[in-house]
């Protein structure tokens, strides 16, 4: 079982940054693909970044590619978000998740995802 708590999040104008950072407990973390999804007010929730267990690929989705990085530190148990060029349609609740450990490369759907954080917040002001 593994748990996924997430910090960082804040309110930033436009064009600014934020990094946010999911802490997971136990010590199989290196075998965990994670990802980062977030979800709008009145939108479906959907995928933002992931990364595989050793940390070699990652997925992006077109609306933040270029602009946000997702990385990994295997030795802290942490995956973070590095969120730059921030816009207001940005604006959701961030949640990280990981998959079971049987697989190693990350998905974009969340029904791939076994394991969820309680999310961290992130709004963007124009």
């Amino acid at each position: 079982q593994v748990q996924l708590v997430e910090s960082g999040g804040g309110l930033v104008q436009a064009g600014g940054s934020l990094r946010l950072s999911c802490a997971a407990s136990g010590r199989t973390f290196s075998r965990n693909v994670m990802g980062w999804f977030r979800q709008a007010p009145g939108k479906e929730r959907e995928f933002v970044a992931g990364i595989s267990c050793s940390g070699g690929i990652t997925l992006y989705a077109d609306s933040v590619e270029g602009r946000f990085t997702i990385s990994r530190d295997n030795a802290k148990n942490t995956v973070y978000l590095q969120m730059n060029s921030l816009k207001p349609e940005d604006t959701a609740n961030y949640y990280c998740a990981a998959r079971r450990s049987e697989f190693c490369n990350p998905s974009r759907e969340s029904t791939g995802y076994a394991y969820w954080g309680q999310g961290t917040q992130v709004t963007v002001s124009s």
